[in-house]
């Protein structure tokens, strides 16, 4: 595709790095034409915006600001305009394009590249965001006990309309969120405002550069490092005892995340062979029929399980 012509004003465009030759353009004395006006009428129609702002002119080696009005230029007549790309290498691998046709080159660019994700913004978004709503965290605010964080009443509300994601399978009731106590930064109560939380002893920021612990007993949310610098058995806040199972690591790495997990089925093994043990006892029944319980097969011991569990606290 050819620049359009007109009158008045000639100038030279060339393009070593697009491989287009010496063409002479003749300018209007449009006012409001600027230079992203000349370089688009270069590209086929559909070239992206994004595509685009790789390339830029250059007039005796200086480059020109594409919103700039030629005319505002101060371009002499038959000045020699460089149509230049961004990119190391001109092929956008490393490469040369001299082997390449033109056609290639605006092809590959004209493809509409995914966007992508700034690794910062992911991550701040997870530590000031609910894991499933992915709204700003407010206040009451619960963990699992896998590390994940959640705003209580979204958890719930998904929990009654059984909405929960697959990922989130192993929470079943209210038995399975430990409420968490945040420390809101002062004057940063605006859900705008960037960071709203931090550790109430270090000061360290609730935003993911540092390893955060809440607290299963009383729900305080530490840093690793107040932690680790004031070596202490009981919560640095309320003072209340913890032993180390007694921390989960608030989105942790996946080995971190693999340990909380283990843990977790762990501490239901024994709850359940705890109940078991009642219901041999004679303690607790299920369906005020203990020797059916008793007498079951694997499938339906596990049935009775689970209608069992469904009558403490929680949805299940």
């Amino acid at each position: 595709m050819h620049p359009k012509a007109h009158p008045h004003l000639q100038i030279l465009i060339q393009s070593p790095d697009l491989q287009i030759p010496t063409q002479t353009l003749s300018l209007s004395a449009t006012p409001n034409e600027t230079f992203y006006d000349i370089k688009s009428s270069f590209f086929p129609k559909g070239f992206s915006v994004g595509a685009l702002s790789s390339f830029y002119f250059t007039l005796n080696g200086k480059p020109l600001s594409d919103y700039t009005p030629v005319l505002n230029s101060q371009i002499t007549p038959f000045s020699t305009l460089i149509l230049r790309s961004r990119l190391c290498g001109g092929g956008g691998d490393g490469g040369a394009t001299g082997a390449e046709s033109r056609d290639c080159y605006l092809n590959m660019y004209a493809e509409k590249k995914p966007d992508k994700v700034d690794p910062n913004e992911q991550r701040l978004s997870k530590w000031m965001n609910c894991a499933l709503s992915n709204e700003p965290l407010r206040e009451p605010c619960v963990v699992d006990r896998l590390g994940n964080i959640f705003n209580k009443e979204a958890l719930v509300e998904a929990l009654l309309g059984k909405k929960l994601p697959k990922e989130f399978g192993h929470i079943k009731g209210l038995k399975d969120m430990i409420k968490i106590q945040l420390d809101m930064i002062p004057g940063a109560e605006d859900v705008g405002a960037g960071t709203r939380f931090q550790c109430p002893i270090s000061g360290l920021e609730f935003n993911g550069k540092c390893k955060f612990f809440a607290l299963k007993n009383c729900g305080h949310v530490l840093s690793a490092k107040a932690l680790k610098e004031v070596k202490s058995s009981s919560c640095l806040v309320c003072h209340e005892e913890f032993s180390e199972r007694d921390k989960i690591v608030i989105n942790g790495s996946e080995e971190e995340v693999a340990v909380l997990r283990e843990r977790m089925e762990q501490e239901k093994a024994k709850l359940r062979d705890k109940k078991v043990k009642k219901v041999k006892n004679g303690d607790v029944m299920v369906n005020g029929d203990e020797g059916l319980i008793l007498e079951a097969s694997g499938v339906e011991w596990d049935q009775a399980w689970y209608r069992f569990e469904g009558c403490g606290e929680g949805f299940s």
